[in-house]
């Protein structure tokens, strides 16, 4: 009779966040509704903001929530990841550039959703409702929200996922960054947990 394999243990995953922490909220009721199934476990919340909502609903689950003293310090931001054993890294409304000592020290292991739909609307300075005054200014029908790899540059890592939404005739930037958040809190979950998946068996091969 064959042993039962062992089940994968999950991935260690850190949130950077800088606002209120909406798609924080979306990964972890996700993580809850798989149980025993899911493939990650948020172990540290981080923000470039003391007052970040992120960090409250960090705290309000009891987990670990710091306050990124210099964003651009690289080794620091090192070792307070690897001072948690993260595995990998997504960035939740995080505005800051990460450091290349942590894209390196991760690399492959990085990822964010941007609310548009890269390549187009992306890049420096274009973050909330810059994105969405450009897209209507534009005349674009569709916007959408993309899961890509992070790298050393805003926006340019290979993207992972999309999910496209249309832009409506009379749309403000705040109707239509509604319309995309809640494309963004479907899709980042979903597309994090199968990275995840394939993440923890890479790992469980490795160790």
């Amino acid at each position: 009779m064959t042993a039962p394999t062992p089940p994968v243990p999950p991935v260690r995953l850190a949130i950077l966040a800088s606002g209120g922490g909406s798609n924080l909220q979306a990964i972890l009721d996700h993580f809850d509704a798989l149980g025993d199934s899911r493939a990650a476990e948020v172990v540290l919340v981080a923000s470039n903001r003391a007052d970040a909502g992120a960090l409250a609903r960090a705290r309000a689950r009891n987990i670990p929530a710091v306050v990124i003293a210099n964003p651009a310090d690289g080794p620091a931001l090192v070792n307070v990841l690897e001072s948690h054993r993260v595995d990998c890294i997504a960035l939740a409304g995080y505005l800051k550039l990460v450091p290349r000592e942590v894209t390196g020290r991760w690399r492959g292991r990085i990822v964010n959703i941007h609310p548009a739909l890269l390549p187009k609307f992306g890049g420096a300075g274009m973050y909330g409702r810059r994105v969405h005054d450009a897209v209507i200014a534009a005349g674009e029908t569709e916007s959408g929200a993309t899961v890509h790899q992070v790298d050393d540059a805003y926006d340019r890592g290979a993207i992972m996922a999309q999910e496209r939404v249309p832009v409506e005739p009379g749309d403000t930037p705040d109707s239509l960054a509604a319309r995309v958040l809640a494309a963004e809190h479907r899709l980042y979950p979903r597309t994090l947990h199968a990275f995840a998946l394939t993440l923890a068996a890479e790992l469980a091969t490795s160790r």
